[in-house]
């Protein structure tokens, strides 16, 4: 049996959706952990009595059973999945961890189906829920560090059509993030693209600046690859926002003299606009 909570929610056995009801749905959604009976009442049903939220339980847990399967194992305490069931934020974010912690090797999950896990929001369809809320902002917050780092692992192990993919993941999931930014130039960097790694400071700068009115910071721009034609890399940020702009130089003009009059000594015959040599 599988619990799906990322993208949407689904419990089916043998790939055979298993229909119940929204108050079980919600049961089951935050048992991500062995929780109190007293604690899963009151963050289900926060605007009613403790005794009318306690009631409430004991139907859900009713519904739950209406299933035809076993699903939460209930103690007079505490409520958990049952163990025979797979959980997929249970497994992505054990493999987020896996990939955040850089003293380890962990090739064997550097895989799109990884990918594809990191990229999914946990019940982004539930977000009225404030409970919810709060499972959600954490999960997004571990997801992204673990796609940078995925990222990171796939560039050093030279799979950089991969590293790119989970690159743009992270970009994906958080456009204003800079180090999704950073991670993803230097895959295209380590490709040797340097006109994707430049396109995307690109982009990041736009998105910075219209959503924020931000310039990139110095360390990506220091990821900009040196060209020709124009770019951004080593020019101060003005202070009102963009690039500051060059001095312009000044204008210069020609002064005629008759023919066969010599300028008198000291005379500059391209003296600035408006003057008049001495």
């Amino acid at each position: 049996m599988t619990l799906r909570l990322l993208k949407s929610f689904a419990l089916s056995v043998d790939q055979n959706r298993v229909p119940i009801s929204s108050s079980a749905q919600r049961l089951l959604a935050l048992q991500n952990m062995p929780r109190s009976r007293t604690y899963v009442a009151g963050m289900l049903w926060p605007d009613v009595t403790a005794s009318r939220a306690n009631a409430n339980l004991r139907s859900s847990l009713w519904r739950a059973t209406r299933t035809g399967h076993q699903v939460i194992d209930a103690s007079t305490q505490e409520l958990a999945i049952c163990k025979h069931i797979d959980v997929d934020i249970h497994v992505a974010a054990t493999r987020a961890h896996q990939l955040l912690d850089m003293s380890r090797p962990c090739d064997d999950i550097l895989t799109a189906r990884t990918r594809e896990d990191l990229s999914a929001d946990l019940l982004p369809e539930w977000s009225e829920n404030e409970w919810v809320l709060v499972e959600q902002e954490q999960y997004h917050e571990l997801r992204l560090y673990a796609l940078e780092a995925m990222t990171e692992r796939l560039t050093a192990a030279g799979r950089h059509g991969e590293a790119v993919a989970a690159g743009l993941a992270a970009v994906r999931a958080e456009p204003l993030r800079e180090s999704a930014h950073r991670v993803l130039m230097n895959a295209h960097l380590a490709a040797g693209n340097r006109g994707a790694a430049l396109r995307q400071y690109e982009q990041c700068r736009r998105v910075l600046l219209e959503e924020l009115g931000l310039e990139p910071s110095q360390t990506l721009r220091n990821l900009v690859p040196a060209h020709s034609g124009g770019g951004d890399a080593g020019i101060p940020a003005h202070p009102g926002g963009g690039s500051a702009a060059p001095e312009p130089l000044p204008t210069r003009r020609i002064v005629c003299h008759p023919a066969g009059e010599v300028p008198a000594q000291g005379t500059d015959t391209s003296a600035p606009a408006g003057t008049v040599p001495a």
